[in-house]
């Protein structure tokens, strides 16, 4: 259940999403990559799993990535 709460959270701390509104799809979009990738750093803070996403972009699901892209990230 954390590692679906922590979607929201992270993309909200972006300004650009914060602007363009929060849809469950956008919620969803990396809910998978941050449990494969980042679940080791999923307890410590929203930045540190948007750096995480951040790292392993080559690796992000086509969704995932687009909603990066999409908030400058």
């Amino acid at each position: 259940m954390t590692r679906l709460l922590i979607i929201p959270f992270l993309l909200i701390a972006t300004s650009a999403f914060a602007q363009g509104g929060n849809t469950s799809a956008n919620q969803s979009a990396c809910s998978r990559d941050v449990s494969r990738f980042c679940r080791a750093k999923m307890n410590d803070g929203d930045m540190v799993v948007l750096s995480c996403l951040k790292e392993n972009r080559s690796k992000l699901s086509k969704a995932c990535a687009k909603i990066l892209a999409e908030n400058n990230q």
